[in-house]
């Protein structure tokens, strides 16, 4: 399994990243998990082509984790003419607010003819989902987002890749990360009470107890970004846009 870091950011662009994107790759399947606003900015400055993407896995229904699908959409239809299918996973309504932010942003756009065949397939929670060649399984978490924000656990070429989503800690992140190969889990601050998001401080408190071979820290902001050079934890790495490891 390849992962590529296409937008490890936050939702205010802190330190100059883009906006949520992991790109996987595996024999014969390429995804992405979530895709912000400048997904397709971040593809094009990797080399990555998103037409070879077959699947979008969205973990919630903010618009620095799925409004890129608005972009990716029109890319396919006026610039790389897709013909590929293209399936998008996601919570319940997934489907209703691509067609609001799609007609907001571009007005017509859902009356596109395209020539290719787009589905929306809707999570319910802890139930696996197999879509071509990768199996998701959704534990739902907790940020407020107009709909069940859910950490995404996927299997794929015999390896686990689990990802936190946006969401304060919960436990239900311990199963979702259960041995898997990398736990990405988003950081969004060093020490403060940020609502509904994790800050180290509270990661580090649950470490022991995060049973996945590794942990990428991802969605930091400005602060937490200056401090990260206080991490100490070998088993702790640190997302950064155009990263690139193998899984």
């Amino acid at each position: 399994m390849k992962l590529t870091v296409v937008g490890s950011g936050d939702a205010f662009g802190s330190g100059g990243r883009l906006q949520t994107c992991y790109h996987v790759a595996v024999p014969g399947e390429e995804f992405l998990i979530d895709c912000g606003a400048t997904a397709i900015i971040g593809m094009q400055r990797l080399g990555l082509e998103p037409d070879k993407v077959s699947t979008i896995f969205i973990s919630h229904l903010h618009g620095d984790h799925f409004s890129g699908l608005v972009w990716f959409l029109l890319h396919a239809h006026y610039i790389s003419r897709r013909t590929s299918p293209l399936t998008i996973t996601g919570p319940v309504g997934i489907a209703e607010r691509f067609a609001t932010a799609a007609d907001a942003l571009f007005p017509g756009t859902t009356a596109i003819k395209l020539r290719f065949d787009m589905q929306f397939i809707e999570y319910a929670d802890k139930t696996p989902l197999v879509v071509g060649g990768v199996e998701v399984t959704p534990f739902e978490v907790r940020h407020p987002s107009g709909a069940p924000p859910y950490a995404l656990r996927l299997v794929a070429g015999g390896k686990t890749l689990t990802f936190s989503g946006d969401t304060m800690w919960v436990d239900n992140l311990l199963p979702a990360a259960n041995g898997a190969d990398l736990f990405i889990a988003e950081c969004f601050s060093f020490d403060e009470l940020p609502g509904y998001h994790m800050n180290w401080q509270v990661i580090a408190r649950n470490l022991p107890s995060i049973d996945a071979k590794r942990v990428m820290l991802t969605h930091m902001n400005a602060d937490m970004l200056t401090r990260s050079v206080e991490l100490d934890d070998p088993r702790v790495i640190l997302a950064v846009d155009g990263l690139i490891m193998d899984v």
